[in-house]
């Protein structure tokens, strides 16, 4: 998968959880999905149309009313919903917040090896300083990033890796992304 087809997946915060429910079993209608995501309904509402958008989900044809319609995987939703399975099962439920932020996941993914920042910023597309920073700070409060400063190096240059849930995640993300 592209890294910035992966981005726009992110970039909702429910995407991943719906994809992962589905993945695991839970009937592709509205109610079971959120109870099983604990998405507020505005936010599950929107991330379910960028997902049939995307052409990771997609109305059952087969499926009779029409306002409690059913949903279900497309060939490239199964693929990406496998990987938010595995990505949720490594994760504790209590970090599920910093899951849905925009940019973790993509950022992750680019840390299967270390990386300065410059470089994480070259493989993400769009993503600013700003956004980058509070990502790896973030990250690194939870102990999923390392961050290391060569201070020989004149000016001194931070590498970043990932490690602990951080590197769980990345190891599964990271084979499954096509970086630009």
């Amino acid at each position: 998968m592209d890294i910035g087809l992966f981005v726009n997946i992110t970039s909702r915060a429910w995407a991943m959880p719906i994809l992962s429910s589905l993945h695991s079993g839970v009937a592709g209608r509205q109610a079971p999905l959120l109870a099983a995501t604990g998405a507020g309904r505005t936010a599950f509402a929107q991330s379910l149309d960028h997902l049939i958008e995307l052409g990771l989900l997609e109305r059952n044809p087969g499926y009779g009313h029409p306002l409690r319609p059913e949903f279900r995987l497309t060939p490239l939703g199964k693929t990406v919903a496998a990987m938010a399975d595995r990505v949720l099962d490594v994760a504790a439920e209590a970090d599920w917040p910093l899951l849905r932020r925009s940019w973790t996941l993509p950022v992750l993914g680019s840390l299967h090896e270390a990386r300065h920042f410059t470089d994480i910023k070259q493989q993400l597309p769009n993503i600013t300083d700003r956004a980058l920073s509070q990502s790896l700070k973030a990250m690194e409060a939870k102990s999923w990033v390392l961050r290391s400063v060569d201070g020989a190096a004149r000016p001194p240059r931070s590498t970043y890796e990932a490690v602990n849930t951080g590197g769980q995640i990345s190891r599964i993300i990271a084979p499954e992304i096509v970086f630009a």
